[in-house]
């Protein structure tokens, strides 16, 4: 611990040095970030916990060059980087089946960077994916130690906090369609699809009514906060959840009595009709208009073509570049080049004509090349593979209780990966957060001992 005091003792003179400075009221923040740094060191996961929960508050910090999630992230960078170098962290927990994949993506990435057609734009999106390899390997690091109960409390509870910001008031709205603290109404909704299924686990896991009844209150914030924002992306994403989380808890369906359904009906006949009224029309216009199977700037939908004409165009960068691409980040380079972007231009400005894929594996097709996105989808279908087999080994030890969590945290992966096809967010925390846990429990999951009676 000898290093450590150098740096506590650093960060104090530090402090009497701003005292005597001309700056003496920044003494007092210094303080605050020394005690900061003390519990970070001592408890690096209420480090990663923060950064998941800071991310549905991100729009708070838009315009500050230090945000609370960079401040948290660069301080736990340090601090992991002084425990492995004082071997108080074993190296051993760098590893893990995702750097197959990730490190000859990286590779290619490199690659195609070297190669790229506009550099400015390419380091740019390297500076942004570099947020998520950081978060990759600090959750490999301290990944087994994190408290997953109170992760999936922090998580519901921030994302339900800003579903309630985006449905009482406008300023957290985008047009009409909720847009809580992001800047895109489908980002919104792509962290109220990753929150749900661990809503619904603590409303399942909740010791008494009172519980219960709270964490039903966030469930139903989120829900509304998905119809507020219109995303019928979501709306898909969630249907699905739903389908496999009642198909894990299929045994525990068949005790409802024909007694029952009374009430659920009863339940139901409230229920649906003031979801329906509660529904925005023009949500209900969006979804209607999914049956429209037309493309082009002249589709009845323009959200549909836009979308369209991101597949054309992206295709057509494939064709021209499939080994390595056009360079990361390229992207809305190529678009703004074409009619499309005139078509789909309400004003012809700049940020409507250099428009990204909306398509994360789209995108990492035609910018990388194919060998990188087959490696990029490689990666995450190998995490959804990990948290198979973490819930299997589980339920081997017959440890339902984990193999619960692992079914509602990979119903939550697996949001997140089926949203990738919606926007364009190869650098989303949540996604880095996610793909290193699913070997970290994996992991964890196989090296538990068998208990008496799994063995026999």
């Amino acid at each position: 611990m000898i290093f450590p005091l150098s740096i506590v003792s650093l960060l104090g003179l530090v402090c009497i040095g701003l005292l005597a400075s001309p700056y003496p009221f920044l003494a007092p923040g210094a303080v605050l970030g020394l005690v900061g740094f003390a519990v970070l060191y001592r408890k690096p996961t209420w480090g990663l916990l923060g950064i998941a929960a800071l991310v549905p508050f991100e729009g708070f910090f838009k315009d500050t060059s230090f945000s609370g999630s960079k401040l948290i992230g660069a301080s736990l960078a340090v601090i992991l980087m002084l425990q492995l170098a004082l071997h108080q962290i074993p190296s051993e927990r760098l590893r893990s089946n995702i750097w197959r994949y990730l490190v000859w993506f990286m590779v290619l990435y490199f690659l195609s960077l070297l190669n790229t057609d506009d550099l400015g734009m390419s380091l740019g999106h390297l500076r942004e994916l570099s947020v998520g390899l950081i978060l990759f390997v600090i959750t490999l690091l301290i990944g087994r130690e994190l408290n997953l109960d109170l992760f999936a409390r922090l998580v519901t509870l921030a994302v339900s906090t800003t579903c309630a910001m985006a449905m009482f008031s406008a300023k957290f709205q985008d047009q009409g369609r909720a847009a809580g603290l992001l800047e895109d109404p489908n980002a919104f909704a792509m962290l109220i699809a990753f929150a749900i299924p661990m809503g619904l686990l603590l409303v399942i896991r909740s010791p008494n009514l009172l519980h219960r009844l709270f964490w039903g209150g966030c469930c139903l914030l989120l829900l509304g906060g998905m119809t507020k924002t219109e995303s019928r992306s979501g709306l898909v994403v969630l249907a699905l959840s739903l389908l496999i989380g009642c198909w894990h808890y299929r045994t525990q369906l068949t005790r409802i009595r024909p007694r029952h359904l009374g009430f659920a009906m009863l339940g139901a006949a409230f229920v649906i009709p003031l979801a329906i009224y509660a529904m925005p029309a023009g949500y209900m216009a969006r979804i209607q208009s999914l049956s429209i199977l037309s493309a082009g700037s002249k589709a009845q939908d323009e959200s549909l073509g836009r979308r369209a004409s991101y597949i054309v165009v992206g295709s057509q960068m494939i064709r021209e570049n499939p080994l390595l691409g056009s360079g990361p980040g390229t992207f809305p380079l190529h678009y703004a080049t074409t009619g499309y972007a005139k078509a789909f231009s309400a004003n012809r400005k700049i940020g409507d004509l250099y428009r990204r894929a909306h398509n994360t594996y789209l995108e990492i097709f035609s910018e990388l090349g194919v060998p990188a996105g087959l490696l990029f989808v490689g990666m995450l279908g190998l995490g959804l593979y990990n948290l198979i087999r973490a819930r299997a080994a589980w339920m081997l030890r017959r440890e339902w209780h984990q193999a619960d969590m692992m079914t509602h945290l990979g119903v939550s992966f697996l949001s997140l990966t089926l949203f990738l096809m919606f926007l364009s967010a190869p650098n989303q925390k949540c996604v880095w957060i996610m793909l290193a846990m699913t070997s970290v429990l994996r992991l964890k999951a196989e090296q538990a001992p068998l208990t008496t009676e799994a063995r026999a």
